[in-house]
Parts: C-alpha cells; structure tokens; sequence
C-alpha cells in the first residue's frame, strides 16, 4: 500500500491538502510571508504595533499518552502533552520574534469516563510549570486560564489545545526574507537541552497517527479501542512490532520506546530569545519544522532554491519508524523533522554566533545548507547519496 493511501485511510494528511484549499484565497494578514499571521494592532489601534493570535493542539499524540499511561500509570507523560500543545503556539509565534508579553490560554475536551482528575490536574499544574522555567529563562509569558469540558460524545480520549496572544513593535518582527547566498542553521530536536530534565527523542507533535499506528502491535488495537477511530480500517491500524514498554538504549540511557516517542515537543524559546537579544536584525528567517517538516518552508519563501546538504544525524526513533513502516525517505523527510526542527536563515558570520548559542544549551546545531537564486521556489534535501526534491 503507497504511503500517501495509508495515510488517508487512516484519517490523516501529510500536506494538509483539504486544509490549504479551505484557506486558500483568505486574507494572510501585514506580511503574507510571515510564519505566523500578523493582524493591525485592534487591541491599542497603534499603527507601530500589531497583533498575533495562535491556536493548536497536541493532537493524536494523545492516544498514545493515554495508552502508555493506562499500561504503565506513569502520569509524567501528560505534563509532556501539555507542552506539546504549548510548543506548537510558542515557537511558532517565535519564529516571527514573539518572546515577550505572551498571554497563554488552554481549552481541554475529555471523555471523563476514561480520563479522570489526576490528569487533569497534572496537565493544569505542569503548565504552570513549563510556564515557570519559560520565564525562568527570559521568555515574558502569562496564564489567562482557560476552559476543561466533558465532551465525551465527541472526544474519545483527551484533546489539549492552547491559543496564545502577543502584541509587538513592528520593529522586532522577523519577517521572512530568504535570500540567495544565506546559510541555514539547523538546531537539533534531539538530546537533552540543559532545560530539560530527560533525553528527548526528537519527536515533537507532527506525524504522530502515522507514528503509533506504524511503530505499535496490533495487540493494542485489541486493549486500547478508545485510541482510534473507529472507522478507520483495521489493516492500518497498529500494524508495527513494537512494544510500548520495551527499552531502547540512547547513549548511555535507557528509555522505553513509549517513551521515546512520547517525548514533549522541545521549546527553543529559551535559545531564541537569547540569539533575539543578540542578533535579532540579522536574523532573515526562522522556520519551525512542524506540519510539512523539511518542505515547510517552501510556503515562506519565493524566487530561491533552498539546499540542505549538511543536515544534522537522524536520531534513532525515526530510524525506529523508517524500519517499521518501510515509509520512503521522501515521505518521511515531509511529515517527520528527522532531528532537524528550527531553521534560521541568516549570513555565515552570524550563523557561527547562533550555532555557539545554541550549543550553550546543549543542543547541537550547525550549517546544514544555503539558499541559492531560482526561477521557482524548491527544496532539496541530500541523504545517504540522493537528493529528494520538494
């Protein structure tokens, strides 16, 4: 079965096809170019400033949360679902130059009968949390509250959103201007940032249907009928070999493949507001490797071919994922960051003095490509010898 009818039947869209037809046509806000819709300042009517607003999910990452969960009572594994929710508004908004006077509210639907207040509360308290080492770090964040429903005719399991709001000068945003004769800076999804607390497996919050379905046995379509659609085909549905509780050897760590891919969304907030407060107008573009992964950018650039040739080593979990769904490397290279989940876009100079920050937090980064002048806008990305066309 091709990967991209495995993918529809199992509800889900590697380009999000359906979802840019909907929008398209719509207005793209000040600067269409801009990772993040930028609106007029409405709140002050201040034509210096403008507003952001930013909404998303952890998405199906919990059904694998809840699974783990129920097979181990590890209830760590929500405070990583909170910050999924909270990474995908926050490094988005941070790709445009947001880290300071961030407003952050939450909306959470569960079905109460197979969730119940202990998640609840270790998703409300461990936002707080997150939220505390942010600010810890330099990054201007508050808690507006937000809503928990019961919608169990409508929710199988838990769905964590949050929706966050920013208002900025005009003069700090980082609009996206990729030029030829930039080089990109790529910092790694991977490891353990000197802000957290375990060894991440890069995962992030993209891909996660095709992940747990590919990677998991079918045995938990048995045990955990509440973490899939039903009406999904049942030759798709949890079609790996692997355990959830099974260790895998990182280094010099074990960690359990649930785990593993469990791992929370990495923040680089922390580094970004420190290469804003040193470099921000040299910074040109940034883009967060999400929905889309390494064609992403093709949506904020134009007139320029960008290669990445140098990117960095792909971390074992999606060497895990490759194996087991046998996913072509230019499927996998679209819906997964593969260890490679921010891209700066800025001369070789600077790129020097951000890869030196970056690693300061003990994450790897380095030149993994340029941006060369084209007719039309494309990516290419090398890979053990062949090169994969966007």
């Amino acid at each position: 079965m091709s990967d991209p009818k495995r993918y529809e039947l199992r509800g889900v869209s590697a380009s999000k096809s359906e979802v840019h037809q909907a929008i398209k046509g719509l207005d793209k806000g000040l600067y269409p170019l801009a990772f993040c819709k930028i609106l007029p300042d409405i709140a002050g009517n201040d034509p210096a400033y403008v507003n952001i607003m930013h909404a998303d999910t952890a998405g199906t990452k919990t059904s694998l949360a809840y699974m783990y969960w129920k097979e181990t009572g590890d209830l760590s594994v929500w405070a990583g679902i909170a910050q999924d929710a909270i990474v995908m508004n926050l490094d988005d908004m941070a790709c445009i130059g947001i880290d300071k006077g961030i407003l952050l509210s939450s909306t959470i639907g569960r079905n109460k009968n197979l969730i119940n207040g202990e998640v609840i509360k270790e998703i409300i308290q461990s936002t707080a949390r997150f939220c505390k080492m942010l600010t810890e770090s330099g990054v201007d964040i508050h808690l507006a509250g937000g809503e928990t429903a019961d919608v169990g005719d409508i929710v199988r399991t838990i769905d964590v959103g949050f929706t966050a709001y920013a208002r900025a000068a005009k003069q700090d945003l980082i609009i996206n201007d990729i030029t030829p004769g930039q080089v990109i800076v790529g910092l790694a999804s991977y490891g353990q940032a000197t802000y957290e607390t375990e060894y991440n497996g890069g995962m992030g919050s993209n891909g996660l249907t095709s992940a747990r379905h590919d990677v998991f046995s079918a045995d938990y379509a048995t045990r955990y009928p509440d973490s899939y659609d039903p009406n999904t085909p049942r030759e798709v549905v949890y079609t790996g070999t692997r355990k959830l509780t099974e260790e895998i050897t990182v280094g010099d760590q074990n960690i359990t493949l649930g785990k593993l891919v469990l791992s929370p969304t990495r923040t680089f907030l922390p580094v970004i507001t420190q290469m804003l407060g040193k470099h921000r107008s040299a910074i040109k573009g940034m883009i967060h490797n999400t929905g889309g992964a390494h064609a992403k950018v093709k949506k904020f650039a134009s007139g320029v071919k960008i290669i990445k040739d140098n990117l960095l080593p792909i971390p074992p979990l999606f060497d895990i994922i490759q194996e087991e769904s046998n996913t072509s490397y230019e499927e996998m290279f679209q819906v997964f960051n593969m260890g490679t989940r921010l891209e700066i876009y800025t001369d070789e100079r600077t790129a020097e003095a951000l890869i030196e920050i970056s690693k300061s937090f003990n994450i790897d980064a380095q030149i993994i490509g340029r941006v060369e002048m084209a007719d039309e806008v494309s990516v290419e990305v090398h890979h053990e010898g062949n090169v994969i066309q966007y």
